[in-house]
């Protein structure tokens, strides 16, 4: 049986354009009946056209896909659909905007799976370092910022006026605290915080 060639193509909002992934995977080209396409948001990733597609992979297909990122929202997902389709359904994989990334067999019958493998483990290594730089200058843009008397998170609540009364109602045990947070009109959560911070 000869093998079948499929595409995928997916965008991550109904409002972007699959046209330029359906005309790459035309002039592979894979035939307009073989091509899955999802609109799937980084909420909503279920993909139920590359479910479809993947049920209907066996030995020996191909799967063409635009980009590598088509596979996956990250590097980690990546890997783990790569594995899936040349490991678990022993298919061949396409990736047009990087000819390196080709399981076909080779003419010469060297496999392009090794050399596609290990590119797309140096892509997740440098994807993984990004992720970590970025971290790094995130926590020191954070820590400048501190240094520099820059406040993150929702500004405080400003005690009203009674506070003070209502603190020494509470104290003499003449309020409970959820009683005395009604009286401010705030929570037995802000309560409290005001309480620890008035301690400190």
């Amino acid at each position: 049986m000869d093998n079948r060639i499929f595409g995928y193509a997916r965008v991550s909002s109904a409002d972007q354009n699959l046209d330029c992934q359906l005309d790459a995977l035309g002039r592979f080209p894979v035939q307009q009946g073989q091509i899955y396409a999802d609109k799937a948001s980084g909420k909503n990733f279920r993909r139920p056209q590359y479910q479809r597609l993947l049920r209907r992979l066996r030995e020996g297909d191909v799967l063409v896909i635009k980009s590598i990122d088509r596979l996956g929202r990250d590097y980690r997902e990546v890997l783990d659909e790569w594995r899936r389709i040349t490991v678990d359904r022993r298919a061949a994989i396409v990736v047009l905007d990087m000819p390196l990334l080709d399981t076909r067999e080779q003419p010469d019958g060297i496999t392009g799976t090794f050399m596609a493998d290990l590119v797309l483990q140096i892509l997740s290594y440098v994807a993984q370092l990004e992720r970590e730089n970025i971290k790094q200058r995130q926590a020191e843009g954070i820590a400048s910022a501190r240094l520099r008397g820059v406040r993150f998170g929702r500004p405080a609540l400003e005690r009203p006026d009674g506070y003070n009364d209502v603190i020494k109602s509470f104290e003499g045990g003449e309020v409970t605290r959820r009683e005395a947070a009604t009286l401010l009109n705030v929570s037995a959560s802000t309560f409290d915080r005001w309480r620890r911070a008035d301690t400190n």
